[in-house]
């Protein structure tokens, strides 16, 4: 039912020789596929996937022992007298890649494995750890009775590369929301996009065309927050990957191109009970939604600013969310029209019911994200907060004084903004935890002052033969 990489057994059970009966059918795998190279995956906090390549015959001292890296070199972790971590895999996570078998690469099969950060000093859990942190926010849910479900859809462009192989901003097709062929040139790109994801263990529910030419969407099966995070990871990769042996380039940018849509990352949540209840189900309320899930958004509304900062974390990311083009940037809730942060998608059944938060975008480290999401829901459901009365007219008609009418604030309009939000914002805050505001707030500070003091081909060609 769910898109998961975690495919296989959960007996943790310790083998003769020392590992789990699930870490002894990974290596019984690895031998079974013919696997030569194991990449050792983790994410840093900009949300950059980062690996290590070890061959296969390491992947018994990877479970028992751990992989040390040199952590001073990946962004926002150590510095360099505290750089030696270590990479711990979680078995759950293996994963064959389907463009690097031996039949296609001519040489060794490739496998991924999903891995924590360990802090070589003190043995524990990295704090620096994206992982980590989501994992801190479902424990979080898990101490009020909650599990924690998710399913994102992000969004993104293919172009073509040009003579040197280099990414370009032309669009291989010309077509619009959910087009066929002959304006939609990349149904079989997705097509074998989606043979690799389903291969790598996903539920691929759709894909189509989006709104803006070269831009498409593939949904997959929602699952439970960590494995979506990993599986965000994951999809950007396959989706890279894929796209390149078509010679296109893939790219999660939220506005590569300007005056057209850009690439979301609409973001569905709920919580279920231990008892596989849903809690934000309730067929009494109007709108389906228990006090529960009106809580948990009121949570999200409130903290909205300064999550922004993480789930919206470029300088691009602001060129979407402007009014005009479908990107929500109005801080309101609606069960029916999509101009709203956050929206009551329809449910068929109780399970299904959820929020959607519209304002993610794909730059995302998805690990942050979520954490980031569900620490400000929570501490809405904790706090007891009310949720106003869901918007059903079109935000993006209203002009500024229907706004203050309705109570309805804006997201910030630029990186700088968003990031003086998250500093004076502790639920954000204690949601990344210390060593992750400092290094996420310096590392996004310094990349809007960068572009602060750039210019840029619109003010050349605005100014310079003006003045």
């Amino acid at each position: 039912m769910k898109a998961n990489v975690h495919n296989m057994t959960d007996d943790n059970t310790a083998t003769d020789g020392g590992l789990s009966a699930v870490e002894q059918d990974v290596l019984d795998r690895i031998e079974e596929k013919g696997i030569d190279f194991l990449r050792l995956q983790f994410t840093d906090i900009l949300g950059t996937v980062k690996n290590v390549s070890v061959p296969a015959s390491q992947a018994e001292k990877a479970f028992s022992e751990g992989i040390y890296f040199d952590g001073s070199s990946i962004n926002g972790f150590v510095r360099i007298q505290e750089s030696d971590m270590r990479l711990k895999p979680d078995p759950e996570t293996f994963s064959v890649l389907p463009w690097r078998t031996r039949e296609e690469s001519g040489s060794g099969g490739a496998a991924r494995l999903i891995c924590d950060v360990i802090n070589t000093s003190t043995g524990e859990p990295f704090e620096g750890d994206p992982r980590r942190v989501l994992k801190g926010a479902i424990d979080r849910a898990a101490d009020m009775g909650y599990e924690v479900n998710a399913a994102p859809e992000p969004e993104f462009f293919l172009f073509e590369e040009d003579e040197d192989g280099r990414a370009t901003t032309r669009t291989n097709d010309a077509g619009g929301y959910f087009d066929l062929a002959p304006k939609d040139l990349a149904s079989d790109v997705r097509r074998d996009i989606i043979y690799g994801l389903e291969e790598m263990g996903f539920e691929i529910e759709a894909s189509h065309h989006e709104v803006a030419e070269g831009q498409h969407e593939i949904n997959f099966e929602y699952d439970d927050a960590l494995s979506t995070a990993d599986n965000v990871g994951t999809f950007r990769t396959v989706v890279r990957a894929i796209a390149a042996q078509h010679d296109l380039h893939a790219t999660f940018m939220p506005k590569p191109i300007p005056r057209i849509n850009g690439s979301g990352m609409h973001t569905h949540l709920s919580l279920f009970t231990q008892d596989g209840e849903n809690a934000f189900h309730d067929g009494d309320d109007e709108f389906d939604l228990s006090e529960t899930a009106k809580q948990f958004t009121a949570g999200i509304l409130e903290h909205a600013p300064a999550i922004s900062a993480v789930t919206n974390p470029t300088v691009n990311s602001y060129k979407r969310l402007v009014p005009g083009y479908e990107a929500p940037v109005y801080v309101a809730w609606s069960d029916r029209n999509r101009s709203a942060l956050i929206r009551k998608p329809a449910a068929r059944v109780p399970a299904a019911s959820r929020i959607e938060a519209r304002f993610p975008d794909p730059s995302c480290n998805p690990y942050l994200a979520f954490a980031a999401l569900i620490h400000a829901g929570l501490d809405g459901i904790e706090r007891g907060l009310e949720c106003d009365d869901p918007v059903r007219e079109n935000i993006y008609e209203f002009d500024e004084q229907k706004r203050e009418e309705y109570g309805i604030t804006t997201l910030p309009s630029n990186l700088g903004e968003a990031v003086a939000e998250l500093e004076e914002d502790e639920v954000v805050q204690d949601a990344l935890g210390e060593h992750i505001t400092e290094k996420f707030v310096e590392a996004k500070s310094t990349e809007y002052d960068e572009f602060r003091v750039d210019v840029s081909d619109w003010e050349l060609d605005r100014y310079l033969e003006t003045f």
